[in-house]
Parts: C-alpha cells; sequence; structure tokens
C-alpha cells in the first residue's frame, strides 16, 4: 500500500518523491547495558606535587631571608624553574584521576612557579611590584580554594600556612619592606615543612596501601579512600568525561 505525500495534497511537506523526515527518523535502543566505562589505576602524583612545592618555597625562601645575595636571583629563578614542569605534569595526572581539586591548585602552582621565574631571570622593570600584586591575586585564589578543601586536610593545611606567605609577599613587593620580605622568606620554610610531611605521609600511605602517618581526611575524602568500589564509581555516568559537556 503507498501513501500518498503532504505536497501532493498540497500540504506544506516535502515535494513528491521525498520522504518525511519523521519517518526516516531511527530510535536507538537503550545503551546503558552494554556501555562500559573503562578506569585505569595509577600512582597518587600528590607526593611529587608536595615535595616540589617544598623545594620551591626553600629556595625562594632562603633568597627573602637574605641567604642569598640579590645577584643569585637568576640562578634562584632556574632552580624553580623545574617546578613549574613538575606542578604542570602533577596537574595534568590529577585531571585524570579524577581529581578536580588537586589538579587545579597543582596547576596553578605551576602557573605561579613560571611567572616567578620569569620575572626574577629577565629582571624585569618593576618586576617585584607586578610579583607583589600577582600574589596578592595568589592570595585570593587560596582563600577560595581554602574553602573547599577541608575535608582534604593535606591540601588544606598547605593553603593555610601558604595564605599568610603569599600576604607577606604580595605587601613587600608593593612596600619594599624589608621586614614584610623576611616574614615572607621564613613563612616560605614553614610551608615547606608542611609541604615535605603531607608529601612524606602520602607516599607511605601509597606505598603501603594504608595510613601510617595522620593526614586528617574527613567527609567525602575519608569515604573515598576507606569505601568499597561502589563509593568510587558512584554517579559516574555524570562525571567530566563520561557527560556530554563540561
Amino acid at each position: 500500500m503507498t501513501t500518498a505525500s503532504p505536497a501532493a495534497a498540497g500540504g506544506d511537506g516535502p515535494p513528491a518523491g521525498g520522504t518525511d523526515a519523521s519517518e526516516e527518523r531511527r530510535f536507538e535502543p537503550d545503551l546503558r547495558s552494554i556501555t562500559r566505562i573503562n578506569l585505569r589505576p595509577m600512582a597518587s602524583p600528590m607526593p611529587l606535587g608536595f615535595f616540589t612545592v617544598a623545594i620551591a618555597s626553600v629556595m625562594t625562601g632562603c633568597l627573602q631571608l637574605g641567604l642569598f645575595g640579590t645577584e643569585a636571583r637568576g640562578a634562584v629563578a632556574l632552580c624553580v624553574l623545574p617546578a613549574f614542569v613538575l606542578q604542570f605534569l602533577v596537574s595534568i595526572l590529577c585531571f585524570g584521576a579524577r581529581d578536580v581539586i588537586a589538579a587545579t591548585l597543582m596547576g596553578v602552582f605551576a602557573g605561579s612557579w613560571l611567572a616567578y621565574s620569569l620575572v626574577m631571570f629577565s629582571g624585569a622593570a618593576d618586576g617585584l611590584r607586578v610579583l607583589g600584586v600577582f600574589n596578592l591575586a595568589f592570595l585570593c585564589f587560596g582563600a577560595l580554594m581554602t574553602a573547599v578543601t577541608r575535608p582534604k586536610r593535606a591540601l588544606w593545611l598547605v593553603l593555610v600556612v601558604s595564605l599568610p606567605r603569599w600576604a607577606a609577599t604580595g605587601l613587600s613587593g608593593l612596600t619594599g619592606a624589608e621586614w614584610l620580605t623576611r616574614t615572607s622568606g621564613a613563612l616560605g620554610l614553614l610551608v615547606a615543612c608542611v609541604a615535605m610531611y603531607t608529601a612524606f605521609a602520602l607516599l607511605l600511605e601509597d606505598m603501603r596501601s594504608e595510613e601510617v602517618l595522620p593526614i586528617g581526611r574527613s567527609g567525602p575524602a575519608r569515604a573515598a579512600v576507606n569505601g568499597d568500589l561502589a563509593v568510587q564509581l558512584r554517579n559516574l555516568e555524570r562525571q567530566a568525561g563520561v557527560r556530554r559537556t563540561l
């Protein structure tokens, strides 16, 4: 049996010989039962990230404390530059591990080391004042990150210790006050100690598959580490890389 086209009947449909789009449309079957999402286990990149923070903070802190002369700025910048590469790598791995908080933090840290290295090595005009504004902007970022990282107590603690350092560095760059520079250097060494402990604790935890040194996870962060596979895969279909849009 044939059906007359709407055009032949004087309607507004497709011309004669054409096919109605609604008739051509094919409805795909429900694919959920045969869909597979592959996950790849990986070692935690966070110890590398925190060790990098610690070492770079020691170098910049010693410069601010006057342990190195002003002529050593270029050498310190070159020593800090690898921190950009390492933390950028950590950020990429953290995105792959589905940890957007750690990935964002490490990515911004990487950018800050690159900016510091380029300004200090080039000796750009008014570089310290520019870095002062940069550190105050970084302070705002750190304050926002602190508000969301509390369940990840290791990240949170490093940020809490870093906040006063960024404030002191920013103000010293804008005002040129020597005591603020020295204060920032001392706080940099404190940041290095906290980051070093955190990196070592995470390294031991990853090696022994259990918490050896206290890290202080709570809430969702603790459930993610101690929960079963069902907890790890919860809402997986709505995560970035699986869902259709970010």
